[in-house]
């Protein structure tokens, strides 16, 4: 395999958490300026993958949210059981 499948075999396989401590962990060290500038070019490559994997988690979040919010006439959602204020 080469590194470009190895990446993408590697980034559907991250948690959100995962690509995010990488992405954070990638921005520092450019920021630090620790890495060549060869290396500084791959990091934000990487960089780029990660975010978007990151973006995409966020969005299916988004959308299963949007599934079970309140709809708008008030009543609650399908799957949602009624909160009974005596078990407190």
């Amino acid at each position: 395999m080469n590194d470009a499948t190895d990446d993408n075999t590697q980034g559907e396989a991250l948690s959100f958490e995962a690509a995010l401590r990488e992405l954070e962990g990638i921005v520092a060290s450019l920021e630090r300026g620790e890495v060549s500038l060869d290396a500084a070019i791959s990091a934000f490559e990487r960089g780029t993958e990660l975010k978007t994997l990151c973006q995409s988690r966020l969005e299916e979040a988004r959308m299963k949210v949007e599934k079970i919010k309140i709809p708008d006439a008030g009543t609650p959602p399908r799957d949602a059981t009624a909160f009974d204020a005596d078990e407190t």
